[in-house]
């Protein structure tokens, strides 16, 4: 017999066991302080999480349609525990409880048998119920920030799973069966405790996104290179020696490439492959130069590099013709290669804490150039054709050895901020004076 359908909940018609369970939770969330006593769990349109991946525009929330309960969310609301009653919504798809104090789940979520997502986000989980295998319409499992030591086993059982998130908990390992998800795009286990990762992982071949930063790894299995459909990837911090030269064979990168705060020496010639990537991010390493394929990442619109030990830079790098930002503070450069000059669609140079001695005349083909930081090095002069620089705003030269400079500086029509502060500049140059009348800050 069908179940009764009342109209007592909000104004909303609802069958009577699910009007029912919802009046036992909005006791519970009561009891926290998150809703005003007898006051029901507000509405949300019945589409209004369609659009968001399951989220419902409020933090206490449902949505329904049908007399059925198809989203809840009950996020911040200090919850210790679930009601029994969470159970009951037999048609429920989505469900968000991020940032409770949840320490365990109840057995009766396994009657949810139709949720696709689910977000446990920010509780004090320290493992997951058997029954959860019974989800297995389950699309996306988001368990960040929790003090989880271990997936479940049988993950083999969510054959629908697309996303899964487990970042900042306390994982040391990772079940062989994850490989078994073949259809997973998207897994995150950055911030864990992870000293190695299984082969299995290897076999996820519809993975866009990996994350595996925040961990212990000290070194990648080559079969990294299978993943060829990635987009992004995420090894930084980490413990890694070197990275392999099949990282080559993801030429569908294009978002970002993190190999930041490892123990690399050197990256292999086949990262310059990756003709699609927008970011790659190498810093905090020990790196002493750099392979000339890295001039063919064609698309690359930012490029981080400082606190390495490199002494040069590869004449390659003026291929970059899509580079907006170059970091290279603390490093050992004691030059810059004149390729620079065909950086045509630069936006933005750092040269921080090298060692440089001397700029090209060549800098000044850099038009697009808009920010340029050449903080603590030991450059005694600039070139003239630094006036050519048209779009720079900011020009940073602290701590440098000038004794002088190019009057052309104050020709710069969009100069906002100049810093001279620590160098040994004589006498009071006229040009400033220009600058500062049309709104220029200038520090010395």
């Amino acid at each position: 017999m069908a179940a009764q359908v009342g109209t007592g909940y909000g104004g909303v018609a609802l069958h009577l066991d699910e009007a029912t369970a919802l009046v036992e939770i909005a006791a519970a969330v009561s009891a926290s302080g998150r809703l005003k006593e007898l006051m029901p769990i507000p509405e949300s349109p019945g589409d209004s999480f369609d659009q968001g991946e399951g989220r419902l525009p409020k933090e206490v929330s449902f949505a329904a349609r049908n007399g059925f309960l198809l989203a809840l969310a009950l996020r911040y609301c200090k919850l210790q525990s679930l009601p029994g009653a969470l159970g009951q919504f037999a048609e429920l798809r989505h469900l968000d409880l991020v940032g409770n104090h949840l320490t365990h789940l109840p057995g009766s979520l396994a009657g949810l048998v139709h949720l696709t997502s689910l977000y446990l986000d920010e509780n004090q989980l320290t493992s997951l119920p058997a029954q959860i295998a019974r989800m297995e319409g389950l699309r996306e499992l988001h368990l960040d920030k929790n003090l989880l030591t271990a997936l479940p086993s049988h993950l083999a059982g969510f054959t629908q799973l697309r996303k899964l998130h487990a970042r900042g908990n306390r994982l040391s390992t990772v079940p062989e069966s994850l490989g078994s998800l073949n259809g997973l795009a998207d897994l995150r286990l950055g911030k864990n405790l992870l000293t190695s990762v299984p082969n299995a992982l290897w076999r996820l071949t519809n993975l866009d996104t990996l994350d595996l930063s925040e961990n212990q790894l000290s070194s990648i299995s080559a079969r990294i290179g299978d993943l060829d459909k990635l987009k992004m990837l995420d090894l930084g911090h980490n413990e890694l020696t070197s990275i392999p030269e099949s990282i080559g064979n993801l030429r569908a990168l294009s978002d970002f490439l993190y190999l930041s705060n490892n123990r690399l020496t050197a990256v292999p010639e086949s990262l310059g492959n990756l003709a699609q990537l927008a970011y790659l991010n190498i810093t905090d390493n020990q790196l002493t130069s750099l392979p000339a394929g890295i001039g063919n990442l064609a698309a690359l619109k930012e490029l981080r590099l400082y606190n390495n030990r490199l002494t040069s830079l590869p004449e390659s790098l003026g291929n970059l013709s899509n580079l907006r930002e170059l970091h290279l503070y603390n490093n050992y450069l004691n030059s810059l290669p004149s390729s620079l000059a065909g950086l045509q669609n630069l936006g933005e140079l750092r040269l921080q804490s090298n060692h440089l001695v001397a700029l090209p005349e060549s800098i000044g083909a850099l038009v697009r150039l808009s920010y340029l930081d050449l903080r603590n090095n030991q450059l005694t002069e600039l070139p003239e054709s630094i006036g050519r620089l048209s779009n720079l705003t900011h020009l940073d030269l602290r701590s440098n050895r000038l004794v002088s400079l190019p009057a052309s500086i104050g020709d710069l029509p969009k100069l906002e901020k100049l810093d001279l502060r620590w160098n040994k500049l004589s006498g009071h140059l006229r040009w400033m004076a220009r600058l500062e009348e049309r709104g220029c800050i200038v520090l010395r």
